[in-house]
C-alpha cells in the first residue's frame, strides 16, 4: 500500500477500485503506530476510523453517492471541535474537554466522506511557532528529529510529511500553517481572511486567524479549499466565494504575471541557504514567463511588534473564559476567595500562554491603550494600505516563508524575542487579510526550505495557479523518516 500518494491520487484510486478506503486507513493507522512515538504528531487517534472507511467502501461498491473525499484520512489540529471528541488545544486547562458540536470545516468534510484519523499536536492554544509549547510535549521534525517542526500547527505538518495522513487542517494566526509547512516540506495554505469559517475553532485572535490546509501538493490544497470554503451563517466574517472551483484552470501558468520581491523580507538576518533558494525560485518564475522586480513595504519592519500587540490583546480577552468554573480541572474550592481561586486555576497554563495573557492585560489597560494597542492598529492599517498599493502594480508577491532554517529543539525556547522575530515574513498576510502559501522548494543540510507567495484578497485562485507552476519546477527527495522507520 503506497501511503505517499496525493489526495487527488487517492480519490482516483478508490473510485477506480484499485484500493479500498478501509485498507488505506488501516495502513495509515499502522504507520502512525510505527513512527509516532518518535515524532509525537498525534495527541489522539480515532479508533473508529476503520469502521468509517468500511462504510464508505460499501457506498462505493453499491453505487451510492459518495462524497468527494472517498474516505481520505485527514488529521485535525487539536483546536478545532469534533463532536464527542476531546479538543485540548494542547493545554492542561482543556485536557478533558469533549466538544459538544462540530466545527463548520468538520461538518463540511464529514459531508464529503473524509475520515478523521486523529487530532494533532500544537503549541498550547496555538501560541508559538515550534510546537515546543504543547503541554503534552513537542512534536519532532521528520527530516531530523532533533529539530523543531515549526508551529503552531506542527503536528499537522509532521503528520502530512511523515505519511501519517494524506492532508491536515491547521490554523494560521501569524504563520502557523506556513511556518511548519516550510520546516517540514509540505504545502501550507493561508486563505483570504473570511474565506473559511472559523466557527468551532477555539479562538486565539479572532480578527486575524484563519483555518487552512496542509497537503502534499498545491492541487491537494485547492481540492481541500473547494470543500471547506464559503459562507457560514455561524461566522459573520465569512465571505461568499460564489462556489469557486479552485482546481479548475490550476495549470494556467504565470506567463506575463508581475511578481514583486519583498525587499524587507530578504534582509541581513536571512540564512544564506534560504537566500540562495529564494533567488533560485525567482529565476524559475522568470523562466516560466513571470516578470519579477523588487518592491519595498516599509511597514513590514513594524509588523511583528504590531502583530504581537494585537494578538496578545485579543488572546487576553479570549482566554479570560478559562477560569476553571466552566473549563478546567478539578481541585477543592474551599479556602479560596474568587481572585485567588482563578489565579490558582490559571497556573496550569504554560509559559507562553501566560506571557501573552499578561501582555494582553497590560496593553489595553487604562493609560496604555493609546500608547500600544492604537499604535499597533495604525501599523496594521498602514501596512494594509501599503500592500494594497503594491497589488495595484503586481499580481503576486514573493519572499522566503521563514528567513532561517529549522533549528534544534530547545535552542530558542528561552529567547521569546528571537522566536517572535522568526514571524517577520509571515505576519503581513495575517495583518492584512491576504492569502499566502508556502511551497516546498529546497533542502539544505537535510533541512527543508519553503518559498512564500502572496496575492490580493480573493485572488486565491491566481495564488494557487502560481504556486502550482512553481511547484512543477521542483523535485525534492523523500522525507528520510520513511527510509529509517519503515
Amino acid at each position: 500500500m503506497n501511503l505517499k500518494i496525493s489526495a487527488l491520487e487517492f480519490v482516483q484510486e478508490v473510485k477506480n477500485g484499485n484500493i479500498s478506503a478501509e485498507d488505506f486507513v488501516a495502513k495509515t493507522l499502522e504507520r502512525i503506530q510505527s513512527v509516532d512515538d518518535k515524532l509525537h504528531a498525534f495527541l489522539s487517534v480515532n479508533e473508529e476510523a476503520v469502521d468509517k472507511a468500511q462504510e464508505i467502501d460499501k457506498k462505493v461498491k453499491s453505487g451510492d453517492k459518495v462524497g468527494s473525499c472517498f474516505g481520505m484520512p485527514i488529521s485535525i489540529k487539536d483546536n478545532m471541535c469534533i463532536k464527542d471528541s476531546k479538543t485540548t488545544c494542547a493545554s492542561k486547562m482543556l485536557e478533558d474537554f469533549v466538544a459538544p458540536y462540530d466545527a463548520t470545516v468538520i461538518t463540511k468534510l464529514k459531508e464529503q466522506d473524509a475520515v478523521f484519523i486523529g487530532k494533532v499536536n500544537l503549541d498550547e492554544f496555538a501560541m508559538g511557532l515550534t510546537t515546543e509549547f504543547s503541554a503534552f510535549g513537542p512534536s519532532k521534525n521528520p527530516w531530523n528529529t532533533e529539530y523543531v517542526p515549526g508551529g503552531s500547527s506542527g503536528g499537522s505538518a509532521v503528520s502530512v510529511s511523515a505519511f501519517e495522513c494524506i492532508a491536515s487542517l491547521g490554523s494560521d494566526t501569524g504563520g502557523s500553517v506556513r511556518n511548519p509547512a516550510s520546516f517540514c516540506s509540505t504545502v501550507g495554505y493561508k486563505p483570504t481572511y473570511g474565506l473559511i469559517s472559523r466557527y468551532g475553532l477555539i479562538s486565539y485572535s479572532n480578527s486575524i486567524e484563519q483555518i487552512g490546509p496542509l497537503t502534499r501538493t498545491v492541487k491537494d490544497a485547492a481540492f481541500m479549499l473547494n470543500i471547506i470554503s464559503g459562507l457560514d451563517i455561524n461566522d459573520n466574517t465569512t465571505l461568499d466565494d460564489k462556489n469557486e472551483d479552485y482546481l479548475s484552470e490550476i495549470d494556467s501558468g504565470i506567463e506575463g504575471k508581475k511578481i514583486g520581491i519583498i525587499k524587507e523580507m530578504i534582509g541581513d538576518s536571512i540564512d544564506p541557504a534560504v537566500l540562495s533558494a529564494t533567488k533560485d525560485a525567482i529565476a524559475k518564475l522568470e523562466s516560466l514567463g513571470a516578470i519579477c522586480e523588487e518592491v519595498s513595504l516599509d511597514m513590514v519592519q513594524y509588523s511583528v511588534a504590531a502583530y504581537y500587540t494585537i494578538t496578545a490583546t485579543e488572546a487576553g480577552s479570549n482566554l479570560a473564559r478559562y477560569d476553571n468554573l466552566r473549563y478546567g480541572y478539578d481541585f477543592p474550592v474551599e479556602g479560596y476567595e474568587f481572585n485567588s481561586y482563578i489565579s490558582k486555576a490559571r497556573k496550569n497554563f504554560g509559559p507562553e500562554v501566560i506571557r501573552r495573557m499578561i501582555i494582553g492585560g497590560f496593553v489595553p489597560s487604562a493609560g496604555k491603550a493609546g500608547k500600544y494597542f492604537l499604535k499597533a492598529m495604525k501599523v496594521k492599517s498602514k501596512l494594509t494600505k501599503e500592500i494594497d498599493e503594491a497589488f495595484k502594480k503586481y499580481d503576486l508577491l514573493i519572499a522566503p516563508t521563514v528567513p532561517i532554517l529549522p533549528f534544534k529543539i530547545g535552542e530558542k525556547i528561552d529567547d521569546p524575542v528571537s522566536l517572535f522575530l522568526i514571524d517577520i515574513n509571515t505576519v503581513t498576510a495575517n495583518l492584512t487579510g491576504k492569502p499566502a502559501i508556502s511551497i516546498p522548494f529546497a533542502i539544505s543540510n537535510g533541512l527543508p526550505i519553503g518559498i512564500q507567495l502572496l496575492a490580493d484578497s480573493m485572488n486565491d485562485k491566481l495564488l494557487l495557479q502560481a504556486a502550482h507552476a512553481l511547484e512543477q519546477t521542483v523535485k525534492l527527495p523523500e522525507v528520510p523518516i520513511w527510509l529509517k522507520l519503515d
